[in-house]
C-alpha cells in the first residue's frame, strides 16, 4: 500500500490546491458514468464556491506533496440552486423532518486510479461526515449520483456501480429526490442535462428523531 496522507482543508488554504484540483477533476470525470469535457477556467469557478464558502471543506490525499485525490463538501444552503431545490421544493411534502439548513452536502469525490483500492474512499467519507459534525447543527448528510442507462454506448463491459459501497457507509439512495444538472459529454458536441439521484444519511451524531420516506 502507497503511504497516502489525508489533509481537511478549508477556505483560503484551498487556493493553492484549485489548479491540482482541477486537473485531477477533469481528468477522473471523463470516464464513465460522468463522461464530464470540462475546461480548467470553469473548475477554478466552480472551485471559488468552496474557497469562498467558510465552512466548506477539502478532504485532501497526498503521496507526498503531490495531490492525488480530493472529497468535497459544504453545507447544503451554500450549494448551488440546482441542488437546493429537490429539498427546498419536495422534501417537506415526502415526510423528510428536516430544512436545508440541517442538511450538509458532499459533493464529488476524485482520486487518481493507481491509489484504488486502498481504503481512501471510504476515508473520504468518514472525513467529511466528521467535518459535519464539527460543525454542528447538521442532521442529515447526502450526496447526488448521476444516472446512465444501463444500454449507454460508452459503459465499460467491466462497470461496476457503486450503490453497493454506498449503502455500506449508510445511505439511501432517495429516488424521489432528483437535480438536474448541464454538462458537455465527451461524446457530444453541445450541453444536455442530466438527472441526478441524491443518497441520504443521518448524521451518527444528530439527536433529532429520523427521517422518514
Amino acid at each position: 500500500m502507497t503511504a497516502v496522507r489525508l489533509q481537511t482543508v478549508m477556505g483560503r488554504d484551498l487556493e493553492q490546491y484549485v489548479h491540482d484540483l482541477a486537473r485531477l477533476r477533469i481528468e477522473v470525470f471523463r470516464a464513465f458514468p460522468y463522461l464530464y469535457d470540462g475546461s480548467m477556467d470553469y473548475e477554478a469557478q466552480y472551485l471559488d464556491t468552496y474557497v469562498q464558502c467558510p465552512d466548506a471543506a477539502m478532504v485532501l490525499a497526498f503521496d507526498g506533496e503531490q495531490v492525488v485525490g480530493a472529497s468535497s463538501c459544504i453545507p447544503m444552503r451554500a450549494e448551488d440552486e440546482a441542488f437546493k431545490r429537490p429539498f427546498m421544493e419536495q422534501a417537506q411534502s415526502l415526510g423528510y423532518d428536516f430544512s436545508v439548513n440541517e442538511l450538509f452536502y458532499c459533493g464529488e469525490s476524485v482520486l487518481d486510479s493507481r491509489y484504488r483500492g486502498q481504503g481512501i474512499g471510504v476515508a473520504f467519507f468518514r472525513e467529511r461526515e466528521a467535518h459535519a459534525a464539527r460543525l454542528g447543527g447538521f442532521t442529515h448528510v447526502c450526496f447526488c449520483a448521476v444516472d446512465r442507462p444501463t444500454d449507454h454506448p460508452l459503459r465499460p463491459a467491466d462497470y461496476v456501480p457503486l450503490d453497493d459501497f454506498w449503502r455500506k457507509r449508510g445511505y439511501e439512495k432517495q429516488p424521489e429526490l432528483q437535480a438536474h444538472f448541464a454538462w458537455k459529454d465527451i461524446d457530444q458536441a453541445e450541453e444536455t442535462e442530466k438527472t441526478l439521484t441524491f443518497w441520504l444519511k443521518r448524521l451518527a451524531a444528530s439527536h433529532s428523531s429520523a427521517f422518514s420516506t
